[in-house]
């Protein structure tokens, strides 16, 4: 259970990054990643960060350059958050497949009621 610093520091950080990410993609055309969830440590030392990437084809691609420009990444929130907070968590990226989960289930769904209708 977080406490409340840690759901508000999870929120402005989600917001911050999702805004920095939105100006990043802006030239790639077709190509959109969003913040899905932040999750800061209780000693607000490292934010798990999750991306939902769409087309979900080029998501591996994308969440490992944006692994590798971590440090780049982490300076820009650094640049955007320093007036609210006193130490910007370390920051690690992790990909939101739950759009394809559910995808896969409806689907799956679909199928199985289009065999039943038969």
């Amino acid at each position: 259970m977080d406490t409340t610093r840690q759901q508000k520091i999870n929120k402005l950080i989600q917001k911050e990054l999702g805004e920095i990410f939105r100006k990043q993609t802006q030239q790639m055309r077709g190509v959109l990643v969003s913040v899905s969830t932040v999750r800061v440590t209780p000693d607000l030392g490292l934010a798990k960060i999750y991306l939902s990437i769409f087309p979900s084809e080029k998501g591996k691609e994308l969440l490992e350059n944006i692994k590798a420009n971590s440090k780049a990444v982490r300076f820009d929130l650094g640049q955007k958050v320093g007036k609210q907070l006193r130490i910007i968590p370390e920051l690690a990226f992790y990909l939101d497949d739950s759009l394809d989960y559910l995808e896969n289930i409806d689907r799956l769904l679909n199928t199985n009621n289009s065999k039943n209708n038969e």
